[in-house]
């Protein structure tokens, strides 16, 4: 009887602990969203679309619906016991000094320069006598740090800058003008101004890019006309004479055009995508000169990388997938005459212009190789870097023989290096000074095989001596299309997910530039389910290696990565624990009719398009996907309520999608940043904000009620 009593005290106690150590659940109680009866045909197929509503960002309705979403959020995260401890963490290591490449615009020096916390960075003038002085601080421009410098660009001699803003978010600019000696704006704002460079002609004014401001929303309405126009200095905007784009026969829906150093050619570049342009060019030393074509069709990448009096030097992946240099006379530009200056390699080119010579940066598997070479095609030698990652920031002007180039890893913050382009000797500029143990950790890429056979790169950061028991939370970042290479580099934020013991993956998917042309349109329109195919095998591979398990690992991605993630875990919803799609572009059939989204048709082709492009963006569409009685990963949609480039009804709509279809415990969260846009300036104070809530978010649904850091500082104390 003693002993059956001693066995039954033994049994509560354990079941006690049990329960101890069980995850308090937090309360989720959803806000009630309505559904509306629209419905869409395609080529005879009705869609439902019952959140259409959610599209009007100018209606108090969807104002409402966004406040009372947050609440919820807020309300969960506020729940999260080691949220705060998240925060104070980030902010520490957030909290070092970071400075810039230094450029020289007449005979002044200028560079970036933050001194840890700031929201915005700072631009610094250099004085004769060495020291620095505050030139231009974005962070007085409004107290929140919402509104953000954008490009700056400085006359030919350097006696006037021309710089641009962005007010919460948007990709709407204003561009203003201003003496560089004085600091005295000089001329009225410019504004409507999106997409846009700022190109000099000599001192006289210079070359910018808009649309016509929309007809209703400017953040949602659909813009497609791009134009150049040029602004001459002391005359108001309304008289900037439109230089290229408008006519109604096509649209183009990026144009760009570009000064040449020498002053000597506009360069104009018109897109109908985000892949593809034509090229003309004007000789601007001849009043009235008609446009020269260099190429007119979109079916190649092709742009001026630089001249030498009417020689054209031409970056392009015209029969040429990996990119090489041509040259051509601007007297008779088009392909037949054009002529190697560096041919195309078996890696991916990525040329800029440094003093007299090319800086070739090669990608061999997303890590930078580095070459000089003359306007000769000549090597002139390989550029001894400081270790294994991503270089980049080359481009002096001609006269320099100075270069500064920046290199970093997913361990190594970013730091500034010299480049002495005579001798090719490299020398440290800057170096940061972290708290972030950088040699306690270590880097390791993997090829791993794809559904259809298809190798694929992943980089793999974590501690050194991590143990692979299947049990370490995990973060799978990937992206996946627009040509847009994923090179390592240094992020404060994953920083602080590794000291949690934790595994940063990232994996160099179809659809991205990391092996040219070839590689991106294997992961476009109809071969897009390759892109989900490659993140899903990354996914296994950590798992069937030990290194994580579905219950530790975490999918993540933003924009173009959004529609990542939402296909992903609607298609594999048991694969990850936790997802966290960001800025997402989520449904399918509908993206084109917003913005400039009808550029990415490139990437993705149009329900219009025809009826088999309609079927496969269907079957995919995560907004489409979202099946009910199906138990989805613990989900937290992110946005911003001014994203003009993503628009937020992508995010409602699949949030909304979600929360009314969810099963199991398992929430739904939406989490929209006000004043904020698809990413771009967003200020240091609300992307901690916002890395607190994700790590906290994702490191609660995997089971964790403190940090891991402080369980393993239990364990070893």
């Amino acid at each position: 009887m003693k002993n059956i009593t001693l066995l039954l005290l033994l049994f509560i106690t354990i079941v006690s602990c049990k329960k101890s150590q069980e995850k308090t659940i937090i309360e989720v109680n959803y806000p009630k969203t309505k559904t509306v009866d629209t419905v869409d045909t395609y080529f005879g197929v009705d869609v439902k679309d019952p959140y259409r509503w959610l599209e009007d960002d100018m209606s108090e309705e969807t104002a409402a619906w966004v406040k009372s979403q947050n609440e919820v959020t807020f309300g969960y995260l506020d729940s999260i016991p080691f949220r705060k401890d998240l925060k104070d963490r980030l902010e520490k290591l957030w909290n070092y000094e970071k400075v810039g490449a230094p450029f020289k615009e007449g005979k002044s020096t200028y560079f970036y320069k933050n001194d840890g916390l700031q929201n915005q960075s700072v631009l610094y003038k250099t004085k004769e006598d060495g020291s620095e002085d505050v030139f231009l601080d974005p962070n007085t421009f409004s107290k929140d740090g919402t509104v953000s410098l954008g490009g700056v660009s400085f006359s030919k001699d350097g006696s006037i800058v021309a710089y641009s803003i962005s007010e919460g978010g948007s990709d709407w600019r204003k561009i203003i003008i201003m003496n560089a000696e004085t600091r005295e704006i000089i001329e009225d704002t410019l504004v409507d101004i999106k997409f846009s460079q700022i190109s000099w002609y000599k001192n006289e004014g210079f070359y910018y890019s808009s649309y016509d401001k929309p007809k209703g929303s400017e953040l949602s309405a659909k813009t497609d006309q791009h134009k150049i126009y040029y602004h001459k200095l002391g005359t108001p905007q309304k008289s900037d004479v439109l230089v290229y784009g408008g006519t109604p026969e096509e649209k183009h829906r990026y144009i760009y055009g570009l000064v040449t150093e020498d002053d000597k050619y506009l360069v104009i570049s018109p897109r109908i995508s985000t892949t593809g342009n034509k090229l003309y060019v004007k000789d601007l030393s001849i009043e009235n000169s008609p446009l020269v074509t260099v190429l007119d069709d979109t079916k190649t990448t092709t742009y001026v990388i630089d001249n030498v009096g009417s020689t054209l030097y031409l970056v392009t992946n015209l029969n040429a997938p990996n990119k090489r240099i041509v040259k051509v006379d601007v007297s008779n530009p088009t392909p037949e005459n054009w002529v190697d200056v560096i041919p195309e390699t078996d890696n991916v080119l990525l040329p800029s212009t440094s003093g007299k010579y090319f800086i070739a940066e090669y990608m061999v598997d997303a890590i930078s190789k580095v070459k000089q070479f003359d306007y000769d095609g000549n090597l002139i030698r390989d550029i001894k870097l400081p270790g294994v990652g991503n270089a980049g920031g080359f481009g002096s002007k001609k006269d320099e023989n100075i270069d500064y180039f920046s290199f970093t890893n997913y361990s190594t913050p970013s730091s500034v290096y010299t480049l002495n382009l005579e001798t090719g000797e490299t020398k440290l500029h800057w170096k940061p000074s972290t708290e972030f143990d950088s040699d306690s950790y270590e880097s390791n890429q993997v090829f791993y095989t794809s559904k259809d056979g298809t190798k694929v790169p992943m980089i793999i950061t974590h501690k050194k001596g991590l143990e692979l028991n299947g049990k370490n939370p995990t973060i799978l970042y990937g992206y996946g299309g627009f040509n847009i290479s994923l090179n390592p580099s240094f992020s404060i934020g994953m920083a602080v997910w590794m000291e949690q013991g934790g595994i940063y993956a990232v994996p160099n998917l179809r659809g991205g530039g990391e092996y040219g042309k070839k590689w991106h349109d294997a992961g476009t329109k109809l071969q897009k389910q390759n892109v989900f195919d490659d993140f899903i095998a990354a996914g296994e591979y950590l798992i069937e290696n030990n290194y994580t398990s579905s219950d530790y690992l975490a999918i993540r991605g933003g924009s173009n990565g959004g529609l990542l993630v939402g296909a992903t875990m609607t298609q594999r919803p048991d694969l990850a624990k936790v997802a966290l799609p960001a800025v997402g572009v989520l449904d399918m059939l509908r993206y084109h009719t917003f913005t400039a989204g009808a550029g990415w048709a490139y990437d993705y082709g149009t329900a219009e398009d025809n009826k088999e492009m309609f079927e496969y963006l269907k079957a995919y569409s995560p907004v489409h996907n979202v099946k009910i009685g199906t138990e989805y990963p613990a989900t937290m949609v992110t946005t911003g309520d001014h994203d003009d480039r993503v628009v937020p009804a992508h995010s409602f709509k699949f949030a909304a999608e979600l929360q009314r279809k969810q099963m199991g415990s398992n929430p739904t969260l939406i989490r929209i940043e006000t004043d904020a846009g698809h990413g771009a300036g967003t200020p240091v104070s609300k992307v901690i904000e916002q890395y607190a809530d994700i790590f906290g978010f994702t490191l609660y649904n995997m089971g964790y009620e403190v940090l891991p850091s402080k369980t393993q500082e239990d364990i070893k104390g």
